[in-house]
């Protein structure tokens, strides 16, 4: 069955002997498709918008909680598998489990209105603008 496939011709002039051990180490060293999982972020007026793609989490995998100016956003998957009995009768598992995680940068936005709300595995964050403040202008007197 293997001599049935087709294979790729290769001519001198095109031919680089690395690019398959760099294809080998991409894939190699590549990261979870899902440790940085994809948001959205849109400016709304008077707020931001942030939706993030966080599909079959659950809503107490996620955790929301300030540091400063920033914002991570953690989701922990667990595998639903645990035990080796369950793990035995498994033909094949290639569903991702572990933890994902991703920072925003806080500064310019009014942390204390900060609204979050998780539904159909979109978690959406509205982050409110903070009122520009006014230039402060004053006289110094010269001593």
């Amino acid at each position: 069955m293997f001599e049935m496939m087709p294979f790729a011709r290769r001519t001198v002039t095109n031919y680089n002997p690395f690019s398959e051990l760099e294809a080998m180490e991409r894939n190699f060293f590549r990261s979870n498709s899902l440790a940085e999982f994809k948001t959205d972020i849109q400016d709304k007026g008077d707020h931001y918008e942030l939706a993030a793609d966080l599909p079959g989490f659950k809503k107490e995998d996620i955790s929301l909680n300030l540091d400063g100016d920033t914002l991570p956003i953690p989701a922990v998957r667990h595998r639903e598998w645990e035990d080796k009995a369950k793990q035995r009768n498994c033909v094949r598992g290639a569903r991702s489990y572990g933890s994902y995680s991703r920072s925003y940068d806080m500064t310019g936005i009014d942390t204390e209105r900060i609204r979050a709300a998780y539904d159909n595995g979109v978690l959406t964050l509205e982050l409110p603008k903070k009122a520009p403040s006014a230039p402060v202008s004053h006289r110094i007197e010269i001593l």
